[in-house]
């Protein structure tokens, strides 16, 4: 399970890009990340809980994962 910090950062995301481009925009779970691989193990908790625990697409409405994370709190 993700932790408070990685999905305050996560809806945080999801808030900016729905701002800047509607809530239509779509995003993958890199969009929570620096292009430098800083925290790999952050990184493929996010990748588990995307990937092998939701099945998650690529991209994703960020307003769809803004919900799920909310869900969680």
């Amino acid at each position: 399970m993700l932790d408070l910090t990685i999905k305050n950062k996560i809806i945080q995301v999801c808030d900016a890009k729905i701002a800047a481009k509607g809530t239509n925009v779509g995003l993958s779970f890199y969009a929570f990340f620096a292009n430098k691989n800083d925290n790999p193990e952050q990184l493929m908790e996010v990748a588990q809980w995307w990937i092998l625990e939701n099945k998650l697409d690529h991209f994703e409405k960020a307003v769809k994962i803004k919900e799920m994370i909310k869900a969680t709190l």
